[in-house]
């Protein structure tokens, strides 16, 4: 699962070498992004990659709070995610993610090379506003000691093949992401004691 993540503003920068990304032109924020915020997403633009500011979320049936998440595996067979995943794909860029124990103690993942995070997602139009869920798969061996579930994240080389190839995606989501460095908030601290 995947309920809060955040991005930097060397991420942001890192974007330049997307063709349509002018980093003057975003005017979102950086570090933690928690669900029904705006955040910077990627998608297919008129036969480019565009960047974009969508929220986190997409509302629930019942109206009673969002839906911020979709399994990989089964998300072409959910009536919910179906069309967004067939028509809709996008990339949501981070520097890291959070995840929590059961005793709630905190953790951070983030790129072994500390490079951008890409995340998969679709999004939709609700009343207007373009919304996006972040795709989860089973967790790898770095995520799982903390939870079973993690964000579908792609190589850089994967993002316009998720978002533009309808082939490409339907492997992609079938796929196992790299391993991540995970940190504690007490092995942060450690380093200024």
């Amino acid at each position: 699962m995947c309920g809060r993540y955040y991005i930097d503003k060397g991420t942001i920068q890192s974007l330049g070498e997307f063709p349509d990304f002018n980093e003057r032109q975003w005017f979102g924020k950086d570090g933690d992004v928690y669900p029904s915020e705006a955040a910077l997403v990627l998608r297919a633009g008129n036969s480019i990659l565009t960047a974009d500011q969508m929220i986190w979320g997409f509302p629930r049936f019942d109206g009673q709070g969002l839906v911020i998440n979709a399994r990989a595996e089964s998300a072409m067979e959910k009536r919910m995610f179906r069309e967004s995943i067939l028509y809709r794909r996008c990339v949501i860029v981070a520097k890291g993610f959070y995840e929590w124990t059961k005793t709630k103690e905190k953790y951070t993942f983030e790129r072994e090379n500390g490079n951008v995070m890409f995340m998969a997602g679709c999004f939709q139009s609700f009343q207007g506003q373009n919304r996006f869920v972040i795709l989860t798969t089973n967790a790898n061996a770095s995520v799982e000691p903390i939870h079973d579930r993690m964000p579908l994240i792609l190589e850089k080389e994967e993002v316009e093949n998720w978002i533009w190839d309808k082939r490409s995606a339907e492997h992609i989501l079938r796929k196992r992401p790299a391993e991540l460095k995970k940190e504690t908030e007490y092995e942060q601290l450690k380093l200024f004691l």
